[in-house]
């Protein structure tokens, strides 16, 4: 017997058809994440189901998802509006602007050039401003992305550009919250892709 992909069980138990017990979990929530309050299947945009990656280690590259990240701060589960990555993405509760962050740190195989994606799903209620900071082996520098916009890459990655990097865990990703009053700050994966030396 075929296997069904992990998208399709994903989409069927989203849409209420498929009991979430049916579908075996192999990520587990981040233990200092609040819980989602969205039961399955009740999602903004149902259109936007097909581009959710249930299994990060099928993407590409490097990818740290924020079941492997650092929390600062109190942040909450949602699956609300897709797309994400795994189990579903964090927000900020639009609450405690400038005291919480999302630091992502990928165990990186080799040193050299890589190009960074941020994933996060994208609506009116988004932040305009949100600052990122990459952490690389040159520096470090900070960037502010509208999470309205719908990201570039399968309308769940947005790139932050090309830095480089040492090998190891040195390098970092650190979603804020700093100065984005009145809207909602989204953490779901960043990506790292080799591209040279």
């Amino acid at each position: 017997m075929k296997a069904i992909p992990a998208t399709v069980l994903l989409f069927l138990m989203l849409m209420g058809m498929l009991p979430v017990s049916a579908v075996e979990p192999k990520l587990k929530p981040h233990p200092d994440a609040v819980a989602n309050t969205h039961a399955p299947g009740e999602v903004d945009k149902p259109e936007l189901v097909p581009f959710i990656v249930a299994d990060p280690t099928k993407l590409k590259g490097i990818v740290v998802d924020e079941t492997q990240a650092k929390l600062i701060g109190v942040w909450q589960y949602s699956t609300h509006t897709p797309p994400y990555v795994g189990l579903g993405y964090l927000h900020d509760q639009k609450k405690g602007k400038g005291e919480k962050a999302v630091i992502f740190t990928p165990d990186l195989p080799k040193a050299g050039r890589y190009e960074v994606r941020l994933s996060h799903c994208y609506n009116i209620r988004r932040s305009t401003n949100t600052p990122v900071t990459i952490h690389h082996a040159e520096g470090e520098k900070t960037i502010r992305i509208n999470q309205q916009q719908i990201p570039a890459h399968n309308k769940l990655f947005r790139s932050l550009g090309t830095f480089r990097f040492d090998q190891g865990k040195s390098g970092w990703v650190k979603i804020s919250n700093d100065g984005t009053d009145g809207k909602y700050v989204i953490a779901d994966a960043v990506q790292f892709f080799y591209v040279g030396e």
